[in-house]
């Protein structure tokens, strides 16, 4: 199951990170997504949210038991153990943090989930993979910038890197270009103005021009 997620990752490239949507509102956003041909989604943990477990557990569960394995459902913003046994428990294929924590990593690898710790430094990319990280996520990745990103991976060619915050249809395919195996987007495609009017044929429109830029390597 972990091969088959890591493989689909690669495949799709795109994960959609939803930050606070819930219910039906995030139903018809992900229905969106996936008419736009994204297929991988991350729910976050609200860290300033008491109710972060309950919420982004019943999202998890939703979207699962809508779509039926067509989406992979990921959890975002995952920073401690109970968040990681939640995730599972819910049904969530992969765990994504902004940081490095080895406990994190280690216990979804034996939890069968595919790891997905965030990294700026490498020392911190390096030991995330060395904790056993299937991707690093580079955060924050459009903020550092192309030269930064191409500068890793001369020594680090041997991480699936993923990046995160800050990517666009103006350098997503850049950052592909440099061998990066996929990008978390959130306000592109997941704006909540949009999704609070309504507006899911604009984000499908700007599923379909990033799923474009990324076929188009």
């Amino acid at each position: 199951m972990k091969k088959n997620t890591i493989q689909f990752i690669e495949e799709n490239k795109i994960i959609a990170i939803c930050r606070g949507i819930y219910g039906q509102n995030l139903v018809d956003l992900v229905s969106a997504l996936y008419e736009g041909g994204v297929k991988l989604v991350e729910v976050t943990f609200n860290q300033g949210d008491k109710d972060c477990i309950n919420k982004t557990s019943e999202a998890i569960k939703l979207l699962t038991s809508t779509f039926n394995g067509k989406v992979s459902i990921g959890a975002g913003t995952v920073v401690t153990l109970e968040q990681v046994f939640a995730a599972k428990s819910a049904g969530a294929e992969y765990i994504i943090s902004p940081n490095v924590n080895t406990k994190v990593i280690e216990a979804a690898n034996q939890l069968d989930m595919v790891t997905i710790p965030g990294a700026m430094t490498p020392t911190e990319i390096l030991d995330a993979h060395f904790a056993g990280a299937d991707f690093v996520k580079l955060f924050p990745a459009g903020s550092l910038g192309l030269t930064y990103a191409k500068d890793l991976l001369g020594p680090i060619n041997n991480v699936k890197l993923i990046a995160t915050a800050g990517i666009t249809p103006d350098n997503l395919g850049d950052f592909l270009k440099l061998g990066y195996s996929g990008a978390g987007i959130s306000s592109y495609l997941t704006d909540k103005n949009l999704v609070n009017e309504n507006k899911f044929d604009i984000l499908k429109k700007h599923a379909e021009e990033l799923v474009a830029i990324a076929k188009g390597l």
